[in-house]
């Protein structure tokens, strides 16, 4: 068995080697198959970025998540009762939330580099043990190097739907913290169920618009509210669920709150502030 080192060839140079050679000599030698997973193992691991561009690029891209989600056309969306000085000042605040979604990204796109080196050897692995030995003049080496190579090909498409979902996650996470510093009382859900070509889970399009009670909130303790369509804290919370893209409008004040979800006390509460304002 002859095959030419693979030192500073590409990925896609020592998988044409190998699909030419085993097409030649077929499975003849398990050593020979055993060489070239490991040749293109260490290819396909160098042709990635390494961890360190990685990490750069997964921080690029939740800080500006994260600015996004602080801006005041953002938080106007998301937390309509709360001044722009409020969330400025809970801002140093909100920063363990990006970190934690970076670490999040880079780990989980780690785990999906790993699987699809694995399954591109597999691939390889599996159409090596076909050749009959002595070779084929059939393999249609183009097709088959395109079917092996298309994990690794995937990799840029998944990054960024792994991008896009920690996004929405730590955006979703940053309005709940938002939330909690700013005495919240209720939550709307919102469902983007009627874009078009979105793929929306039916029970997230059956809360799209509904108010849901933040337990323990000063309203409820002091008996202002009911718990309205529910308590959050019983279901899924807004980009929770992989690639989610409902976000939560917050609530801090009665009269924000639809009226069925204000007890007697608070139905009082919210007249005698009204009187207050207009005396």
């Amino acid at each position: 068995m002859s095959i030419r080192p693979a030192i500073n060839r590409t990925f896609h140079d020592v998988l044409t080697e190998a699909v030419r050679d085993i097409s030649e000599n077929g499975y003849d030698d398990p050593m020979r198959l055993q060489e070239w997973l490991r040749r293109l193992r260490f290819a396909a691991m160098a042709d990635l970025p390494t961890d360190a561009a990685l990490q750069t690029r997964m921080q690029m891209a939740m800080e500006a998540v994260f600015k996004r989600s602080i801006s005041k056309t953002a938080t106007l969306r998301h937390h309509p009762g709360v001044s722009r000085f409020t969330i400025e000042r809970i801002t140093p605040q909100l920063r363990p939330e990006l970190d934690r979604r970076i670490r999040a990204s880079v780990q989980l796109i780690k785990l999906d580099r790993e699987k699809a080196v694995e399954t591109t050897l597999s691939r390889l692995s599996g159409w090596a043990t076909s050749i009959p030995e002595g070779g084929s003049r059939a393999v249609e080496k183009p097709e088959v190097k395109q079917h092996i190579a298309k994990p690794l090909r995937s990799l840029s498409f998944e990054e960024r739907r792994v991008a896009i979902d920690q996004g929405h996650k730590l955006m979703s996470s940053i309005n709940a913290v938002i939330a909690e510093h700013t005495q919240a009382i209720a939550m709307m859900w919102r469902s983007h169920w009627r874009q078009s070509g979105y793929d929306y889970r039916p029970d997230h399009k059956e809360r799209d618009k509904l108010v849901f009670a933040l337990r323990g909130s000063w309203a409820m303790q002091q008996g202002l509210v009911n718990k309205g369509a529910g308590y959050v804290d019983e279901m899924t919370a807004p980009s929770e669920e992989p690639f989610c893209r409902c976000y939560g409008v917050y609530l801090n004040n009665l009269r924000d709150l639809p009226p069925e979800m204000l007890t007697e006390k608070g139905k009082r509460a919210l007249e005698e502030t009204r009187i207050r304002r207009t005396a």
